[in-house]
């Protein structure tokens, strides 16, 4: 009998153990949202992301998840790295970076994963962009014999160019240069873009994105008629 009663409180030991645990199972299902929208950043050295770029995440988690959605399965394979807001006259513009890897996914739908962000994001121009490693002229330093002509300075920034104006062709480009030696770019797009009355709401917008990513002056315009 003295033994009997010296093992009931092991008996016991589990139902405790088991009341202890519940909370954390409880809780553990209000996270696979949060962790499912972080899974589409991916920021450098494990940085924490920001609340823009946290919103960017969920916005495109949605477009995922959404039964009625004609690109979720595009989308599946798409995350981004940073996302900036910029000031343009009465407009915000929102420059999303995506990293390299991933951007060939994303030109595939670009236009109409923009249009689906401005939805979410109303009143605002929404731009995309690629990460892309400008290597100066010490590259060898680095280990590399040859520079890529695609890691040169201008090559990036023609680059970023048509990430800034995507989908939209650019139809001619023209350099002039001021008296005072200043450089201005004017990009003129494809006057047959389907898209054209949204996109020329949008030509300050790319011009202001455009020199905050280059530091390069450019104007935007469609051919006169």
């Amino acid at each position: 009998l003295a033994q009997a009663s010296r093992q009931e409180p092991r008996r016991c030991a589990p139902a405790h153990h088991r009341s202890q645990s519940e909370p954390s199972r409880a809780g553990a299902g209000r996270r696979p949202t949060m962790f499912n929208a972080r899974k589409k950043i991916l920021k450098e050295k494990g940085a924490t992301p920001t609340d823009l770029e946290e919103e960017v995440a969920k916005a495109l988690f949605d477009i995922e998840v959404a039964p009625s959605s004609d690109i979720k399965a595009d989308v599946r394979d798409i995350y981004i790295s940073s996302a900036q807001e910029l000031e343009v006259k009465n407009r915000v513009a929102l420059i999303v970076h995506f990293p390299f890897r991933v951007w060939k996914n994303v030109r595939k739908i670009q236009g109409r994963l923009i249009r689906e962000l401005e939805k979410k994001f109303s009143k605002k121009h929404v731009v995309f962009v690629a990460n892309r490693t400008i290597l100066d002229k010490n590259f060898r330093r680095k280990g590399l014999q040859v520079r890529p002509r695609s890691r040169t300075l201008t090559s990036v920034h023609e680059s970023m160019l048509e990430d800034v104006v995507g989908p939209t062709e650019i139809y001619g480009k023209r350099t002039r240069i001021g008296v005072d030696g200043s450089k201005l770019l004017k990009v003129i797009l494809d006057p047959k873009d389907k898209d054209k009355e949204n996109v020329e709401s949008k030509l300050a917008t790319y011009a202001a994105v455009y020199k905050k990513l280059t530091n390069k002056e450019a104007v935007f315009t469609f051919p006169e008629a």
